[in-house]
């Protein structure tokens, strides 16, 4: 499958070829925009000459991972926090998964084990977990028996609620269109 969000072609390329670096974009994805979420795994990888293993970051020396992430531009406005939790959620791949991203989902009977081995990893709550689901399905072609309405409201066609719904520009503007309405709607 071939992602194409709203970020450069290379970090699209990454996205698409790389099961990590899809996770750790999902990881960053929160409280920044979602460009800069997607894009930041791409500079991780620019920054260390290749792309990372989930054994490679399990391992890393905390205090250099962060200051990795924290270089100007820092791949995140947390780039401590997030580069511990991009570090925790490695370890989790390396205890669980064989240090391989897809085994997340590789195998998995049917769309709630695939949404409780996702909701299993840290950092990731209930929305989170629906998303990744959404998008692995939508855009990743990882659409075990159920899994649309694992994802719930995330999965269902025609939606524009998520980055699982983006492929352009106009369905970057509805994604964001229905946050406006949900942010607005929670204020009420």
């Amino acid at each position: 499958m071939t992602l194409s969000l709203p970020i450069d072609d290379e970090a699209n390329k990454l996205l698409s070829a790389d099961p990590l670096a899809l996770l750790v974009g999902m990881v960053l994805d929160q409280q920044i925009p979602l460009e800069k979420a997607f894009t930041s795994p791409w500079v991780l990888a620019q920054r260390l000459g290749h792309a990372p293993t989930a054994v490679e970051l399990a391992e890393f020396d905390p205090e250099g991972l962060v200051a990795i992430f924290a270089t100007p531009p820092a791949l995140h406005r947390f780039p401590k926090a997030m580069a511990g939790r991009v570090q925790e959620v490695c370890r989790a791949l390396v205890e669980d998964y064989d240090g391989e991203a897809a085994n997340l989902w590789t195998g998995v009977a049917d769309g709630k084990e695939l949404l409780k081995r996702v909701a299993s990893l840290p950092g990731f709550g209930k929305q989170k977990s629906l998303i990744f689901v959404a998008l692995l399905g939508k855009q990743y072609g990882v659409q075990p028996a159920g899994w649309r309405e694992a994802a719930g409201g995330y999965g269902e066609v025609g939606s524009f609620k998520s980055v699982a719904d983006i492929v352009d520009p106009e369905s970057l503007g509805k994604v964001r269109a229905y946050k406006r309405e949900m942010k607005a709607a929670a204020k009420g």
